[in-house]
């Protein structure tokens, strides 16, 4: 099996309802997106997909996200954008362009600072 990384960022503000803490209000974050692409073989020039083509997917997606209040976006109108759901919402929006690529997306990681991350992925 092979595997790529490919690891962007974006900036979002958010808060989480029905939470007890400093989180229910309103704050930001800089947030790094690590995606996992994995393939069984490579194609003929010895890759499974071009970096440059994960990479563009990856930024369609976070231009979505980037330097908006996340709450307020459909994805998360109903559900809390915590780390855990934004890796999920990703993962979800990533797996549908990139199964036309023939490759099959294994995980994404969400960082909130440089130590603390969710992961999503299916098995």
């Amino acid at each position: 099996m092979f595997e790529l990384n490919v690891e962007d960022e974006f900036a979002s503000a958010h808060f989480l309802r029905k939470y007890k803490g400093k989180c229910e209000r309103m704050h930001g974050h800089n947030y790094r997106v690590m995606v996992c692409v994995r393939a069984k073989k490579t194609d003929s020039v010895g890759l499974i997909m071009d970096f440059g083509e994960i990479k563009a997917e990856l930024k369609k997606v976070l231009e979505v996200l980037d330097h908006h209040v996340l709450d307020e976006l459909p994805p998360f109108k109903r559900i809390n954008p915590s780390a855990e759901n934004i890796a999920k919402y990703i993962f979800e929006c990533l797996s549908k362009s990139l199964k036309r690529k023939k490759v099959r997306l294994g995980k994404v990681t969400v960082w909130e600072t440089a130590r603390a991350s969710a992961s999503y992925f299916n098995d």
